[in-house]
């Protein structure tokens, strides 16, 4: 169902479209934001000019967009994409019960609004979704999850429903909660679990064709000698979650997707619990593996390894962090095949106040990682195959992001603003309630949703600040 402006309620005939896979286009003077992250690498770092600097951040006018449910997940932005009539630049969301509305980046208005048809069976009850909606190469399409557990394809202009794909055959225990990718002509999503880790589930990485939505490969995470998506019951073996806020991290150098699975077995042929793990570009196979030593602890203890997805850096490093409050750092090009080794890291630091990691780290330059926690926020320079400390502080957030030279960290009473290579801070923008929002930058404008998909609300609000 689509909700035009004005609450005109339109019937929609699902249909095929094709859409291009090419490279990403933009009108000249702006800037797309088209997915979590910003690039299929995750990296955090957004455009090197915003129109927003250290000296009129602090000056940023706010606008609280009232929204049908709460944003616990990232906005994307278009620049200059046609919807209606008009050509215009336009965020879009998905609402924790599977709504996605396209609202201008100029006034604050609701262009349209996709309705799930099985919306009002899961509303308001704990099923929910947190997954970041990304767009196509093409600018015509994004693509969207929802609690029913299916993909729909919607078009930028008017958000009619192209087509719209189940990659779980059990949407009331399998939850589309990481956010969506797209690398080498496939749309990438995964599945995890509900909040109280109740089985059965699985972790699932599920690629398909964007002109159909056609299933094209699924590897799953536990029994990955079976290349189709099962009922979660079928398996034996249950958890192992793929539910970072990054979801699928792609290696830019390999196309390689990278992964973070949550607490379940592991026996290093068939089940993958608590470990990073490198497939191939089409999630046909398993490349490679890292799993920490006492997995089997991180499972018993409910401490995820999966609570963060792997960070690439330059040279083939990654960081990966956890629920245990630790920071590996990982050598990709060392790590073995597919075997029953454990361990490998290079080194471990203490994430920020050595509590949980819930965010993705961002990457500047290559070299640099910004991390925070509810502890606190601090950052590192990978210098000679090592992490050097560089600052820190008590300010407490969700997944930084860097753009036109300054870095953003949404917490609790606001989003910071500090000079990345210092620390200092620079400006807060006034928000509401943060769970796992993370803030986008583009075209002199910054926005950021509020609220926690787990208080069950079906309103909410998204802040955008302009200059």
């Amino acid at each position: 169902m689509i909700r035009l402006a004005g609450g005109v309620v339109a019937t929609v005939i699902f249909a095929t479209a094709g859409a291009s896979a090419g490279t990403m286009r933009t009108r000249a003077g702006g800037t797309d934001w088209t997915r979590f992250g910003y690039d299929a690498a995750r990296h955090d770092v957004g455009p090197a000019s915003t129109g927003i600097t250290s000296a009129n951040v602090g000056r940023l006018r706010r606008q609280a967009v009232a929204l049908d449910g709460a944003v616990d997940s990232s906005a994307i932005y278009l620049h200059g994409v046609k919807v209606g009539a008009a050509a215009r630049d336009v965020f879009f969301v998905t609402t924790t019960y599977g709504k996605t509305e396209a609202i201008d980046a100029a006034s604050g208005a609701v262009l349209w609004r996709y309705t799930p048809p099985d919306y009002a069976s899961y509303a308001g009850s704990a099923r929910i979704t947190n997954m970041t909606p990304v767009a196509d190469p093409s600018r015509a399409a994004i693509y969207a999850g929802a609690p029913d557990g299916r993909i729909t394809k919607l078009a930028v202009a008017s958000g009619k429903p192209l087509w719209s794909t189940s990659i779980t055959r059990d949407p009331t225990h399998e939850k589309l909660t990481s956010s969506l990718n797209f690398s080498r002509g496939l749309v990438i999503a995964s599945t995890g679990g509900y909040i109280g880790d109740a089985p059965p589930y699985q972790g699932h990485v599920v690629t398909l064709n964007p002109s159909t939505g056609r299933i094209v490969t699924v590897w799953n995470s536990l029994c990955s000698n079976r290349s189709a998506i099962m009922a979660p019951s079928s398996c034996g073996a249950n958890k192992s979650a793929i539910w970072a806020r990054s979801g699928v991290v792609v290696d830019p150098q390999t196309g390689d997707l990278l992964i973070a699975t949550g607490n379940g077995p592991w026996n290093g042929r068939t089940n993958w619990g608590d470990s990073m793990l490198v497939l191939s570009p089409n999630a046909a196979r398993l490349v490679k593996h890292w799993t920490p030593v006492n997995q089997a602890q991180l499972d018993s203890t409910d401490a995820d390894l999966g609570s963060s997805a792997p960070a690439l850096l330059a040279g083939g490093y990654a960081v990966q962090g956890g629920k245990d409050g630790k920071l590996r750092l990982l050598s990709i090009h060392r790590l073995p095949g597919v075997n029953a080794r454990l361990g490998g890291e290079l080194q471990t630091v203490a994430t920020p106040g050595g509590v949980d990691l819930f965010s993705a780290p961002a990457v500047w330059r290559g070299a640099w990682v910004f991390v925070s926690t509810n502890g606190g926020t601090a950052a590192w320079t990978l210098r000679g195959g090592r992490l050097h400390a560089a600052w820190s502080n008590g300010n407490g957030g969700t997944s930084p992001v860097v753009a036109g030279g300054l870095l953003y960290v949404a917490g609790s009473g606001g989003v910071n603003v500090y000079v990345p290579s210092s620390g200092r801070h620079v400006a807060t923008l006034p928000v509401g309630p943060i769970h796992w929002q993370s803030p986008v930058v583009a075209d002199g404008r910054v926005a950021v949703g509020e609220g926690n998909a787990n208080e069950h609300a079906t309103s909410g609000v998204l802040d955008i600040y302009r200059r």
